[in-house]
């Protein structure tokens, strides 16, 4: 299956924009559980944590979910494939482990986080509270970067017969030396 190149834009605009909101999302967490968490007020890490679960309950989801179905009609619909290269395989691979990681583990910790606040006990653990968004925005910033740079080369499945790889991992045709 190969998009239209008017799919294939409207596609890859899609993916940009849900990536960079997830980004930014991620970002704005990351803001807040560093307010939480070192803030000496109780009311402003109470209102910090709640600002956290309305982006974490109402809008990471959605943003995550459609990062990945954009990244894999791109991937299946285009000739980078799925796992035809390092740099596409790695980026779908660590999309879904921060997918599934956002749905299970951040979204319940700031849950949590907030029903001990609200019920006035203290912060349980702001290193649980820093450490999902730190994690994912590394995670997303690295996914970024392997976009733009698409280093490795292909994977053994991209590599067609009759090829052999350049020096920086790019397959060229076997009679044809640089």
């Amino acid at each position: 299956m190969t998009l239209s190149r008017p799919v294939r834009r409207a596609t890859l605009a899609v993916h940009v924009v849900a990536s960079a909101a997830w980004l930014g999302l991620t970002l704005g967490l990351l803001a807040l559980a560093l307010t939480a968490t070192t803030t000496g007020s109780a009311a402003t890490a109470e209102a910090g944590l709640w600002a956290m679960k309305l982006f974490a309950d109402l809008l990471l989801l959605p943003v995550a979910l459609l990062t990945l179905a954009s990244g894999l009609v791109l991937a299946l619909g285009t000739p980078w494939g799925l796992a035809r290269h390092r740099w596409v395989w790695t980026k779908f691979w660590l999309t879904l482990a921060t997918t599934t990681a956002t749905a299970f583990a951040l979204r319940p910790g700031v849950n949590a986080a907030v029903a001990a606040v609200a019920a006035g006990e203290p912060l349980p653990g702001t290193t649980d509270v820093l450490a999902g968004p730190l994690v994912s925005l590394t995670a997303y910033v690295f996914m970024t970067v392997i976009s733009l740079l698409k280093p490795w080369g292909p994977t053994r499945r991209g590599r067609r017969p009759g090829t052999r790889p350049h020096r920086h991992g790019a397959a060229a045709p076997a009679g044809r030396a640089r």
